[in-house]
């Protein structure tokens, strides 16, 4: 009779060394590259919301745009940066983390909420140097899954005239709540 115990306790051993991540590099986007866990959030799990922002009025103004999540499952971890890409027409811009954050490990339990915030420089309309975004990609760290919104605050200025180096970033998370 103990020969059962055993297999099954040999089983699970077996199928947790399986599922242990080296940590190497991935070709896959940033958000994915992270580590991943069983207990890393995913898109499919949490609830997403972009806004209300606070909308550059014009060009050379700077405007922010909060996205706050709110975990609908079993507790889960993000540690990390959010991705974010910004889609033209016919381009795609992945925006850089604030050079001024840090990135912090939460874990979020079910109903718990955190927030970041994408921070952009509105730009000319119609300018060689500003990017006319469509939409907005968000994926969670150790996610590689993306989750698209419409984009609604005007062109995007670029860093000395590039449209594909945006005056636009994104912080790290931030819990929200005591």
């Amino acid at each position: 009779m103990r020969a059962a115990p055993l297999a099954v306790t040999a089983l699970a051993a077996a199928l947790l060394l399986t599922a242990c991540d080296d940590g190497g590099d991935s070709s896959a986007d940033r958000a994915s590259a992270s580590p991943k866990s069983g207990s890393a959030c995913a898109i499919g799990t949490v609830d997403l919301e972009v806004g209300p922002a606070s909308v550059a009025p014009a060009a050379g103004d700077t405007g922010n745009i909060p996205v706050t999540l709110t975990n609908q499952s079993a507790p889960c971890t993000l540690e990390g940066f959010p991705a974010v890409d910004l889609n033209a027409a016919d381009s795609t811009t992945s925006l850089p983390e604030d050079k001024a954050a840090q990135p912090q490990k939460l874990t979020l339990a079910k109903g718990d909420t955190t927030s970041f915030t994408i921070t952009y420089v509105r730009g000319k309309a119609g300018a060689a140097g500003s990017l006319d975004v469509r939409t907005l990609k968000i994926a969670l760290p150790g996610d590689g899954t993306q989750k698209s919104y419409k984009w609604s605050y005007g062109p995007v200025e670029g860093k000395s005239g590039n449209a594909s180096d945006l005056n636009a970033s994104v912080s790290g998370f931030t819990q929200a709540g005591d």
